[in-house]
């Protein structure tokens, strides 16, 4: 059948995050899309952009927008009618559209700018706290997540570029949607939908086979494609990628990006609409081509999750290099000897006791806990972290560290960076406001109008969790494998939480995932890192589950001493998982047939 190519809006994302590839944007202009989005925004960058235009009121932007999208591409963007929407404001919006329009003049373009603003309360702090709203003391920033209506207002004005600041990443796609197509803001379903488009878009590569638990099977990293989705009216959308470029596009890639950093996948809430993705279809419908729907939608909550910045001391850390015969005993001493010297030196100088501290052995597997395999490493890098409420306290680390190098243990290297450099924790807490303290706005040309925000509140849904049962499917003897014989995942953060989701390679070893992957075993195999509890949803559409793991992360982001502060390895440290199955499905033509495989031996 046909497609009338009218009735269809091709969306192409150019950045998953600040420090992505340059490549993604020529990827996607060159490929004609009609949107243009770039997601560049994280809770770190945020904290990093908070820092930034605290040193310097006219900072706060993100520079890679208008050095590696604006600069090369402002005439193709012209000449082929791409509008462009990216969150690349950060924290200075009209910093960053000043920025764009000096560009686009030198270019000799002439596009229309829009920005949207009102995500920034920090002016509102007086009244937020009037209104008997708890927050913290030292605030250096407190950005709400706006939805998608600024995005989709600006380009019914007619806007060509569309710079936001802090909103969900999956708005940077449904504005466009909307704008698109017409959509009411009350079919719930469609703004569903279109936010799920977002969400699979919004990390670039991730969703083309980028980190994929299967990275064997992929070829092309070396010029890996981005993500277009073609989408239509009706809500449903095909993903897949410029031709000739690397990577995939596949069910289990699409899978890996839909968990990621989802909570309950029955109640997953935006500022526009409560998203039920826990029946969506995944349709492999040719090569590098996948069909996705099945989303639903129920009315928002009339709630804004506001990511607060608050500093909170200092940190420092330090890295070295150590070989030898039990390297792994050699770097635990050294570090504990580091922090017992520097805490002595402290207390000679009257300072108190460290924040935190923490000590890691890389190659050893100390993020595996008690279920590393590598204790007798010969080759490791220490990693010693601190944090103290005053930064000359720190001074006393920086100085001493290297000391280790010709006082502790023989074959310490790797110190040729020098001494270790002190630098604010800016720590992140996230509150949620009523809509009625939130009021985006839109400027262009000068106009500035503003944008209507949900006001209904919605209990959302909770998905069915069962996450203490055990099935006994089967009383003849089995066999223990690891996880990632039967199934795939991907993990993520928001805050200090981590999400961990779990798609089944084949239907049929769903029962024994859900008997042996209790919330109660997930706790316990990473009870080194996640201290407060674990809960596990249903995801029935990936035959699936997702698995939400709180205070997990030190303290998440930029506040955490951790090598790992954003959960980016737990799903890949859960893939080893120990699971039990039946003997009989590793007889020839049974499920589990070839396994192990040769990549796995």
């Amino acid at each position: 059948m046909s497609i009338d190519a009218s009735a269809m809006c091709r969306i192409g994302c150019g950045s998953g995050f600040w420090g992505d590839s340059p490549d993604g944007a020529r990827q996607m202009v060159e490929a004609g899309v009609d949107f243009l989005v770039l997601d560049y925004l994280a809770e770190i960058t945020m904290g990093l952009l908070a820092g930034s235009r605290r040193r310097d009121s006219s900072a706060g932007f993100i520079p890679d927008f208008i050095d590696y999208v604006i600069v090369p591409h402002a005439r193709a963007i012209a000449q082929k009618s791409i509008k462009v929407v990216a969150n690349a404001g950060g924290m200075n919006p009209n910093g960053c559209r000043a920025a764009v329009a000096r560009a686009l003049e030198v270019a000799g373009v002439n596009l229309k700018i829009a920005v949207v603003t009102g995500d920034d309360l920090l002016a509102q702090i007086a009244p937020l706290r009037a209104a008997g709203i708890a927050l913290p003391g030292d605030l250096i920033s407190f950005n709400a997540y706006l939805g998608a209506r600024g995005i989709a207002d600006a380009l019914d004005l007619g806007a060509d570029i569309v710079i936001t600041g802090r909103c969900v990443d999956s708005a940077l796609v449904l504005g466009p949607l909307v704008h698109k197509f017409g959509w009411s803001w009350k079919n719930f379903d469609l703004l569903a939908q279109g936010s799920l488009a977002g969400h699979l878009l919004e990390c670039g590569c991730q969703v083309t086979g980028g980190i994929l638990t299967d990275w064997r099977d992929i070829s092309g990293w070396e010029r890996m494609g981005y993500p277009i989705a073609e989408c239509f009216a009706d809500g449903t959308f095909t993903l897949t990628k410029p031709a000739g470029t690397g990577g995939c596009v596949n069910r289990a890639s699409v899978a890996e990006q839909l968990v990621y950093e989802v909570g309950d996948p029955a109640a997953y809430a935006l500022p526009d609409v409560i998203c039920d993705w826990s029946e969506v279809s995944i349709e492999e419908i040719e090569a590098d081509r996948v069909c996705v729907s099945g989303a639903k939608g129920a009315p928002p909550s009339g709630l804004y999750k506001v990511s607060a910045v608050v500093t909170d001391g200092f940190r420092i850390s330090g890295e070295l290099t150590i070989a030898g015969r039990d390297a792994a005993a050699k770097a635990q001493r050294t570090g504990e000897a580091i922090l017992a010297r520097t805490r002595a030196f402290m207390r000679e100088a009257g300072f108190q006791d460290y924040a935190e501290t923490l000590i890691e052995v890389i190659g050893a597997e100390t993020l595996y806990g008690a279920n590393s395999r590598a204790r007798k490493a010969r080759e490791v890098v220490l990693k010693v972290a601190a944090r103290h409420a005053h930064r000359a306290a720190l001074d006393i680390f920086s100085r001493e560290f290297l000391a280790s190098a010709t006082s502790m243990a023989q074959g310490i290297t790797g110190f040729a960076a020098g001494r270790p450099k002190s630098r604010p924790v800016l720590k992140h807490i996230g509150i949620f406001v009523g809509g009625e303290h939130v009021t985006a706005r839109v400027e262009l040309d000068g106009i500035e109008r503003s944008v209507a925000g949900p006001q209904r509140r919605h209990r959302a849904k909770q998905s069915p969790r069962k996450g203490n049962e055990e099935e006994d499917f089967s009383t003849g003897p089995t066999r223990q494998v690891p996880l990632i014989a039967l199934a795939f995942g991907r993990s993520g953060d928001k805050g200090d939480t981590a999400n961990i989701g779990v798609v089944a390679r084949r239907r049929e070893f769903l029962p024994v995932l859900r008997r042996d992957l209790t919330e109660a075993a997930v706790a316990q195999y990473f009870a080194h890192l996640a201290k407060g509890p674990v809960r596990r949803y249903d995801w029935p559409g990936l035959n699936g589950f997702n698995f939400l793991l709180e205070s997990a992360l030190g303290g998440g982001g930029t506040a955490s001493l951790r090598q790992d502060p954003q959960g980016k390895s737990y799903a890949q440290l859960l893939m080893d998982f120990p699971v039990r199955v039946p003997e009989d499905w590793f007889l020839p033509g049974a499920p589990l047939s070839s396994w192990p495989c040769s990549a796995e031996r």
